[in-house]
Parts: C-alpha cells; sequence; structure tokens
C-alpha cells in the first residue's frame, strides 16, 4: 500500500512534519513517495515563494501578517486555490500515480490544489491534510479534502464548525528522540554535548530556521527579566549568530543537527513562531513560552496555544518574568489522542 506525501521546504515546520509521518508510515509497514510540492511549481515560482517569505519576515513581518489577513478572505483563498491547482495540476497528478491509498500534505497549498482536484474528480485516492500550526487559516482547510489532520481541540472544533469540513484530533507530530530527560545526568550529558554550562539556568530561543523576528530584543529582556542565560538558536542567520556573540548577553548557536539534546538541555523554551519547535520542547517536557511573536501565524498561533493553557504568552517584560516562574514550577501541559499515522492508514484502507 502505498502513500503519497507533500510537504515543502519553507522553514522546516512543514518538512519536519512531512519526515516524522513518513517514518510512522513506513513503520507501519507502507510504502511512501514525498516530493516538494514547490518543485511541481513551474520553473520560478517555488524559488520566487521561498525569497518572498523569507524577505517578508526578515525585513518588513508586519506585511506578512497583512498578507495572511488578506489571503483570509473567502475571494482571496479561492483565488490561491486556483492559482496553486493550475500551477502544479499535471505534476501534481503525475507525482501521485495512479493508484495511492492516500495523499497526504503538510503544506496549505498543496492542501487546496488537493482538494480542488478531488472536487473535480481527477484524484481518486483519499487526500489528508496536516494542519502543522495550532491555529487555523483558511489556507490549510480545503474543500474535497477527506480528512483534516488537527494538532489540537480548538482547531478541530474551528475546522469542524467554522468550515464545516472532517477533522481529527491528533497526538503531536514529532520524532521520539523528543523525549523528556531520563534524570539530571541526561541534562548534564545533553549540556556536555552542545558546550553549554552545566549548573546554570538555560533559556533556549528559537525563531525557526531563519532566525527570523525581534530575537536581540528577546535576549535582552530575558536576561532583565531572569536568571537564565539565553541560548540562541540562529539557525542559518549567520548574521544574527554574529551579532549576539558580540553582545556577551547570549549563548549564540548556528544550525543544530541535534534540536532533541539541545532541548533537553535547556530550562525553558522561548519562541515566536508556535511551530513544529514548540511541539518537539512541549514534547520533551520542556517549559515554554511565547514572546514578541511573529505578526500573522506567529500571533494567532500564540493565542490559541495561551487559550489552551499550554504556552503562556507575556507582552512586557514583567509578564516575561512572572511568566517564566510559573511554568518552570508547573511544566507543560499534557494530552492524549490518537497518532497520524493510525489515522492515514485507516482512511487508506476504508
Amino acid at each position: 500500500m502505498e502513500i503519497v506525501v507533500l510537504s515543502a521546504s519553507i522553514g522546516a515546520g512543514h518538512d519536519g512534519a512531512a519526515t516524522e509521518i513518513t517514518r510512522r508510515l513506513l513503520g507501519a509497514g507502507l510504502t511512501v513517495r514525498r516530493f516538494d510540492y514547490l518543485d511541481l511549481l513551474p520553473a520560478g515560482w517555488g524559488p520566487t515563494i521561498k525569497q518572498a517569505y523569507a524577505r517578508q519576515l526578515t525585513y518588513v513581518p508586519d506585511s506578512w501578517g497583512r498578507l495572511l489577513d488578506a489571503m483570509a478572505r473567502p475571494g482571496a483563498t479561492r483565488w490561491a486555490a486556483r492559482l496553486s491547482t493550475r500551477g502544479a495540476r499535471r505534476r501534481l497528478l503525475a507525482a501521485a500515480g495512479e493508484s495511492p491509498a492516500a495523499v497526504v500534505s503538510t503544506y496549505p497549498l498543496a492542501t487546496q490544489a488537493l482538494g480542488r482536484l478531488r472536487l473535480a474528480g481527477l484524484l481518486r485516492a483519499p487526500a489528508v491534510a496536516v494542519l502543522t500550526d495550532p491555529s487555523v487559516h483558511p489556507l490549510c482547510v480545503a474543500p474535497g479534502i477527506d480528512l483534516h489532520l488537527s494538532p489540537n481541540e480548538d482547531a478541530t472544533a474551528r475546522v469542524r464548525d467554522d468550515f464545516g469540513l472532517p477533522v481529527a484530533t491528533i497526538a503531536p507530530i514529532v520524532a521520539p528522540a523528543f523525549r523528556p530527560a531520563r534524570d539530571a545526568a541526561d541534562v548534564l550529558a545533553a549540556r556536555k554535548r552542545h558546550g553549554l554550562p552545566p549548573d546554570a539556568r538555560l533559556a533556549l530561543v528559537v525563531a525557526g530556521s531563519w532566525g527570523v523576528g525581534d530575537i536581540e530584543t528577546t535576549v535582552r529582556d530575558l536576561a532583565a527579566a531572569t536568571e537564565a542565560i539565553p541560548v540562541m538558536v540562529c539557525g542559518r542567520n549567520s548574521a544574527l549568530r554574529d551579532r549576539l556573540a558580540a553582545t556577551g548577553t547570549a549563548i549564540a548557536l548556528g544550525w543544530v543537527g541535534d534540536m532533541p539534546s539541545l532541548i533537553r538541555a535547556a530550562d525553558l523554551v522561548v519562541q515566536n513562531a508556535g511551530g513544529l519547535t514548540c511541539l518537539e520542547a512541549l514534547a520533551g517536557g520542556v517549559p515554554v513560552i511565547s514572546y514578541r511573536c511573529l505578526p500573522g501565524h506567529g500571533v494567532a498561533n500564540a493565542a490559541v496555544l495561551e487559550r489552551l493553557g499550554q504556552v503562556p504568552w507575556p507582552r512586557t517584560v514583567g509578564e516575561l518574568r512572572d511568566a517564566a516562574r510559573s511554568v518552570l514550577r508547573t511544566g507543560p501541559a499534557r494530552t492524549a489522542v490518537p497518532e497520524a499515522a493510525e489515522l492515514i492508514r485507516s482512511l487508506a484502507v476504508a
């Protein structure tokens, strides 16, 4: 039985979810073929989309929030769905092949295209859309999709009640390596691996694979509000790493290949997007705080996580101080829900 998985190499969240879904499906004895949806678009479209997104978040982040607001309007969503389908229709159908048991999308534009192809009768296999953010943007859901997989009950209720679409809540799609520390020795080993102080309080600051957002202010606020040493994961943003290293107020890291052990090394994770790393930290048993969130999806995700009682969202330095003290006392919240691979497999064999 074969499953086709569609992702997109924008940031790391969509690919991260696709990688873990693929691992679980393979472990369940299924065959998986995986594609980057951006590679299925006409020549030049994929790089243009990635570059535009990166530049917006880096140089004019408020414009990204305004764009997402505009794209939430029904007419704009329908336009994006038509454009994404028209651009990728031929290659997408070729990638799906003749008889997959299901096609799974972790990227909104791919979800829109799959929904339209299902409604037109051009795609016979069931289509599954994986929501990778805690919040729900209209681009992430589509009529024609047989099942949306949601990361929380808040998102599930919105997909079901506001959009009238089939949906199920699933457990976080994170690799098993993201686990709580077994004991103090496990934490010390993780700190030694990354060259971090063995005894100090450490606040891990994450801002996606591109290291975008108001990071330097976040680091200053953390230093002022807590006793923790900020440890900044700058990802591929070497300029940010150089600037932070020069200040002496934070430990600045570049691209980190072993995020599970780095998260175990931390007492607290501070994030600004609410995406994959947030789920990984919660799965690892490390408290998380949203702070100075990115416009658009970052703010929307922080609001949902705060409403669910999973991740506090302080807006000031004083609130940051109080939130840090609170989460370090209580730890992260946990719930038990079904696994994504189980639901995809059950739909494929139905």
